[in-house]
């Protein structure tokens, strides 16, 4: 399998959105990173559109360029800086041209960005976007603006997000900011803050907003969307202090996937990231009641070795993680999983190693995103572990689990051969002007020849006759 998490190692995506009318100033925004920053960019957009901002794809007529940064891993952090050094000549020439740095970098870093990187005029964390209109001013008057504070409340609910680039039929909701979970070799509890979750009737609403303006699938979002818990009392920790009203009327995960598959029938729904110790068998219980729920879970293990996953800090155990598996597998028979797995932790032997392997055998995943370890600044690996296993072993041990990934991704795209499925059309394939691409419920990527009529969004029932080790290959069933 490709070597890659969700989207967080793009080389940036800067997005286009239709002109407003009076909007003078130019914005150009590119996002890196996970699905969540690619949201937060939209609700980036949504407050500077109502600035006088419109977005651009020409950097060289930007009056204010925004990099929406990662930190989950060095290699994130390096392509984002390389990025800043290409606007230099660019900044001399147009020295009233404002650079801002957004997101999980800039919350790491704080002011030594502005030190370090000398042409970055503004710093802005993930909870502080409202902010941007003044901290803009601060920019004009020639001051460096900052804000990284972090929130226990900021969710961004009542923001319409200004729907970025994309194909106009998929689109991601965000449910949940922050996290909890402390894993040792993890840098968003400190960059995004503590969990908290939206009101349940502004995630409804947006929902079938989307819906009537074409969309035909969503996907649920945050860090840990199985940690999802609203009761009108504030953050999940506090949940044990609420009234017994709030308990009574509280919504959870399961509940608010119910309800929102009540509310938009028709809408395909996703949700990512799940997180093994918070996701309930109510969850699947629920995937299995509603037929537009896909029946697909990104669930990161991160390793197959008891012992690496106490170091890890990861709230369960191989047998808890292989138990829910299965039970979600009899539950929901055509569930598809796929991985998240860090190679070469902190004292990793090659016992941890093989136990990785094993596990992967018996869930056979469908597909994963797999990196070899690099430690963090200010995560607790970073301060109280050694980084001791040799680059040449990571990456040895890597590679094995890269090639019994694709073996898994093989054998779970020729199990959708000889099979009739519901595909969504998303958009043109990359490899051939005259075909087709989209996803079946779950998740996987199939190919097939355009007919007269068919459009992007349409849900077509599609013959899948063969395979690669990413694709499936198909044709409309007439």
């Amino acid at each position: 399998m490709q070597e890659k998490y969700i989207d967080e190692t793009k080389q940036g995506e800067a997005f286009a959105i239709a002109e407003r009318v009076g909007n003078s100033k130019k914005l150009f925004l590119e996002s890196y990173g996970c699905q969540m920053n690619f949201s937060d960019s939209e609700i980036v957009a949504s407050i500077l559109n109502e600035q006088g901002y419109n977005t651009t794809l020409k950097v060289e007529e930007a009056d204010l360029i925004l990099l929406n940064t990662c930190s989950i891993r060095e290699k994130a952090e390096q392509t984002v800086r390389m990025r800043l050094s290409q606007f230099k000549n660019l900044k001399k020439e147009r020295p009233n041209m404002t650079v801002g740095v957004l997101g999980c970098m800039a919350e790491r870093l704080k002011t030594k960005f502005l030190e370090e990187e000398q042409l970055v005029d503004l710093v802005v964390g993930p909870d502080a976007y409202r902010d941007l209109p003044n901290l803009l001013k601060e920019t004009e008057d020639g001051r460096d603006a900052i804000n990284v504070i972090l929130s226990k409340e900021e969710t961004y609910a009542d923001i319409n997000p200004v729907r970025l680039g994309g194909n106009g039929v998929t689109a991601f909701v965000t449910i949940t900011r922050g996290c909890d979970n402390m894993c040792t070799f993890c840098v968003v509890p400190f960059t995004r803050g503590r969990e908290r979750s939206r009101d349940p009737h502004s995630i409804l609403e947006e929902c079938k907003d989307l819906w009537n303006n074409g969309y035909k699938e969503i996907t649920l979002l945050g860090q840990n969307v199985d940690s999802y818990l609203w009761y009108g009392g504030g953050p999940k920790k506090d949940f044990a202090k609420a009234s017994e009203m709030q308990k009574a009327t509280a919504v959870d995960f399961a509940h608010l996937l119910d309800l929102v598959a009540k509310a938009v029938p028709k809408m395909r729904i996703r949700f990512s990231t799940s997180n093994p110790q918070d996701m309930s068998l109510d969850v699947f219980r629920t995937m299995a009641k509603h037929e537009n729920i896909c029946k697909y879970v990104h669930l990161p293990v991160q390793s197959g070795s008891n012992k690496m996953l106490e170091a890890m800090n990861r709230q369960h155990t191989r047998e808890e993680y292989l138990d829910l598996i299965k039970k979600a597998k009899e539950i929901v028979p055509d569930v598809s999983f796929s991985q998240d797995m860090i190679i070469g932790f902190c004292n990793e032997t090659e016992e941890d190693h093989q136990d990785t392997l094993s596990l992967m055998r018996e869930v056979e995943y469908d597909y994963g995103y797999m990196f070899a370890y690099s430690e963090r600044p200010g995560t607790p690996a970073h301060k109280k572990m050694e980084d001791n296993i040799p680059a040449d072993v990571k990456q040895r041990r890597l590679a094995e689990v890269i090639a019994l990934q694709g073996e898994l991704s093989r054998k779970r795209m020729r199990s959708y051969v000889g099979k009739a499925h519901q595909i969504l059309i998303e958009g043109i394939s990359k490899k051939n002007k005259n075909q087709w691409k989209g996803r079946n419920s779950q998740n996987a990527v199939c190919v097939f020849d355009m007919l007269e009529g068919q459009k992007i969004g349409d849900i077509v029932n599609v013959f899948v006759f063969d395979n690669t080790q990413g694709t499936l290959l198909g044709e409309t069933v007439l």
